[in-house]
């Protein structure tokens, strides 16, 4: 038989590594788009500075969000440190 605290183990788990999954997915984006703004890119990036540092911001933001809902999601599923 399943003990519920060990669903919430997977369960957190799993959202955690979710939220860790989109926290790099953004990161690889703007990182490309910087890249791309280089003369070392053939295609374009952002178009502007400020294009570059407002999406750099609301990441900035994203990650923070993610990362508070990685601790609650642990806590939650009482996940602890090994």
């Amino acid at each position: 038989m399943v003990k519920i605290k060990e669903i919430k183990i997977n369960v957190a788990t799993a959202i955690a590594a979710a939220f860790g999954f989109v926290i790099a997915l953004l990161w690889r984006d703007i990182i490309v788009g910087l890249l791309k703004m280089t003369p070392f890119w053939s295609e374009e990036g952002f178009s502007d500075i400020s294009g570059a540092i407002a999406s750099i911001v609301l990441v900035l933001v994203i990650t923070f969000l993610c990362v508070i809902g990685i601790i609650y999601i642990s806590k939650w599923g009482g996940i602890e440190k090994k």
